[in-house]
């Protein structure tokens, strides 16, 4: 089998057989106008379309960020207060020990009873490296 050279410039060409009508880009704009609708149509806004769902979202999002705001003021007080309540009653000459235990109820007591198990080898040895022995064994 021998191959045939071939050269384009040599054939004939193939016209693609689409031919447009004399005059028809003249006159092309103003009948494609023609055949517009009058009527603009109807602009929706998305937010408008989504309100409900945009509203609700900021709803939520308003109280995710204002809760844990508020949970920590009122934490912040109450921590505030019972330490300078502390502070109060530690710094007042006035009012010894015995008074405070006066004013505690059954209730109060049982919730301070804490079962501290200390081995004698262990308050031997807080004993003998503490400097200030007497703070433990004179009372004011």
């Amino acid at each position: 089998m021998n191959m045939k050279d071939f050269n384009l410039d040599n054939e004939p060409k193939i016209g693609t057989g689409f031919k447009t009508p004399e005059g028809y880009f003249d006159a092309f704009q103003q009948k494609m106008m023609e055949n517009l609708p009058v009527e603009e149509p109807k602009v929706i806004s998305l937010f408008e379309r989504n309100r409900k769902w945009v509203l609700s979202a900021a709803a939520v999002l308003i109280v995710v960020l204002t809760i844990p705001t508020f949970y920590n003021s009122a934490s912040n007080e109450d921590e505030i207060d019972v330490a300078s309540m502390e502070n109060y009653l530690a710094y007042q000459s006035n009012i010894s020990q015995y008074d405070l235990i006066n004013l505690l109820d059954n209730e109060d007591i049982q919730s301070l009873d804490v079962d501290f198990a200390l081995e004698d080898q262990t308050i031997e040895d807080i004993l003998t490296t503490n400097t200030n022995l007497e703070n433990y064994l004179y009372e004011n």
